[in-house]
């Protein structure tokens, strides 16, 4: 399984408006769905946030979810300029979030999977300052694409 490949331009949002960790989440999961069904996800993953945040530090979130509104696994990636209280494990503001949806049943475990994936991904970026590179979406893609080559040839 390849991130970069789950990736798309139009759901890589590289100028977040800073506010809120409920507005960039609602911000981000309308970039995958419109109308009740972005509404009831939002909700879904709020509520998964007070379970326990998903920033997971360093300056990163990875707030996720499964939900019948989606058939397969959907990504969206936000950046803000101006960092966000995301309530994240190490108490720092978070400025990339990788936003996550997956449906219920869902064969091969992908979700799980690709959740590991960016954990991986993103201890790469924050390890070598990355987070604020990438200039435009095809940008972000590519640095995602060779991180996961260079993580590939470790192994």
């Amino acid at each position: 399984m390849n991130l970069a490949s789950l990736l798309s331009k139009d759901r890589v949002n590289l100028s977040l408006k800073p506010g809120k960790k409920d507005d960039v989440i609602s911000d981000l999961v309308y970039s995958i769905r419109k109308g009740n069904d972005a509404a009831l996800i939002v909700s879904t993953l709020l509520k998964r946030e007070e379970l326990g945040s998903t920033g997971i530090g360093k300056g990163i979130a990875i707030p996720h979810c499964r939900s019948l509104a989606v058939e397969k696994l959907e990504i969206a990636v936000g950046r803000t300029n101006k960092p966000i209280n995301f309530n994240a494990i190490d108490k720092k503001p978070v400025s990339l979030i990788f936003l996550i949806i997956a449906p219920p049943q869902d064969p091969g475990n992908q979700y799980l999977i690709t959740l590991g994936k960016i954990v991986q991904i993103a201890k790469e970026i924050t390890k070598k300052n990355l987070i604020q590179k990438a200039k435009t979406p095809d940008e972000f893609i590519a640095m995602i694409n060779e991180i996961e080559k260079s993580l590939t040839k470790r192994k």
